[in-house]
């Protein structure tokens, strides 16, 4: 079982920037592929970011050129750093860790965008 515990959502005026962080509990932190999701109201999950143990990333197009994914894998914690942000980036952001069959995810943290 692999605890995730994010942070660093908030309030941030259009334009702004956030640091999400997301520290994980399993020892073998370097085989998961961490990703960043969000969920905004009445919307369904979706993916924003994610980044192999290798380093690899992939981002949805909506967050490219302004979002990005980093992991450090001594500090078993993963981040995701906003730029520009826009009011549409408003949503609770989950981190999530993958391996084979196995797929955790955090308790979300709440992001809004607006002046």
């Amino acid at each position: 079982q692999v605890q995730l515990v994010e942070s660093g959502g908030g309030l941030v005026q259009p334009g702004g920037s956030l640091r999400l962080s997301c520290t994980a509990s399993s020892v073998t932190f370097s085989i998961y592929v961490m990703g960043w999701y969000r969920q905004a109201p009445g919307k369904q999950r979706e993916l924003v970011a994610r980044i192999t143990g290798g380093g690899t990333r992939n981002y949805a197009d909506s967050v490219k050129g302004r979002f990005t994914i980093s992991r450090d894998n001594g500090m078993n914690t993963v981040y995701l750093q906003m730029n520009m942000l826009k009011p549409e980036d408003t949503a609770v952001y989950y981190c999530n860790a993958a391996y084979i069959s196995r797929n955790y995810w955090g308790q979300g943290t709440q992001v809004t965008v607006s002046s």
